[in-house]
């Protein structure tokens, strides 16, 4: 049975960090992050270690549902042959709930307050039934919000938006040059009250980060390059994936809320994304 929780303005993102993620999940927890973003795809995440860290925070205090938990539903393309958390050969609509289930045993958790259609499908057909099977799990109240990843066409998120019935919540994309930092989606999402999350923000961003304008701001402000171009994120309604390792850059990026950008360098980072 869902219990809404509030929308974290952050995440911390667990993919790559392997063996790991038990013990950096619950450094993250304990630190203050509340949202954590996952995936049922062994190639690139390790759910259980999530799972595992949950369970250790619960000892120290930190409830369940304190905590706002998102996976994902990865579609064969994207998984290891050899480590498909569900059974290849079944109908698609049986490769979700199975998916699903195994991200509740990962997790220890029988909610998700977030389910993401990791990438959409060959044809918007297959992505439909997809969503379909999210719905069905949203409507039985075993998941908050539904929403989509690693989709960069504003075609084919209108028609997912347009044909679904529960609405898209979240966007999660790549954010960076290549894709001219989704303008026009992130515009569709504003308008449509679709929350935009990126992910490789920093990565992807090192020419942004260096700029001497840039720089500058940070020296002003006595922030950290990350904490200037989170804070601009979180400021213009962008919700990042922050997937650190490091427990002083956790304390940083959740000192967000401590400090405001002010108008003329929200204007001056705005114009180092044209």
């Amino acid at each position: 049975m869902v219990k809404m929780q509030k929308i974290p303005t952050i995440f911390y993102g667990t993919a790559w960090k392997k063996d790991r993620t038990a013990k950096l999940v619950e450094q993250a927890i304990l630190t203050g992050f509340r949202g954590i973003d996952t995936a049922c795809q062994p190639k690139h995440y390790e759910e259980a270690g999530v799972g595992e860290a949950i369970r250790q925070v619960e000892k120290k205090g930190v409830k369940r549902n304190e905590l706002f938990l998102q996976t994902k539903f990865t579609p064969i393309n994207g998984q290891d042959p050899k480590r498909i958390p569900y059974d290849p050969k079944a109908k698609l609509p049986d490769q979700v709930k199975q998916s699903f289930e195994t991200s509740q045993r990962n997790l220890g958790s029988d909610y998700i307050d977030s389910l993401i259609l990791h990438s959409p499908l060959a044809d918007m057909k297959r992505t439909l039934e997809v969503w379909k099977t999210f719905e069905l799990l949203f409507k039985e109240k075993l998941v908050g919000h539904i929403g989509i990843s690693n989709c960069y066409d504003l075609k084919v998120f209108k028609l997912l938006y347009e044909n679904a019935e529960v609405k898209p919540k979240f966007l999660q994309n790549r954010f960076y040059r290549e894709t001219k930092y989704d303008k026009t989606l992130r515009k569709f999402c504003h308008e449509n009250k679709v929350i935009y999350q990126s992910f490789w923000t920093l990565t992807a961003n090192d020419h942004i980060l260096s700029h001497p304008k840039f720089q500058t701001i940070a020296k002003e402000c006595k922030k950290t390059e990350a904490q200037i171009l989170f804070r601009y994120l979180t400021q213009i309604g962008i919700v990042p994936l922050i997937g650190t390792t490091s427990e002083k850059h956790m304390k940083e990026d959740l000192a967000l809320s401590q400090f405001r950008l002010n108008e003329i360098d929200m204007q001056i980072i705005e114009s180092l994304f044209n």
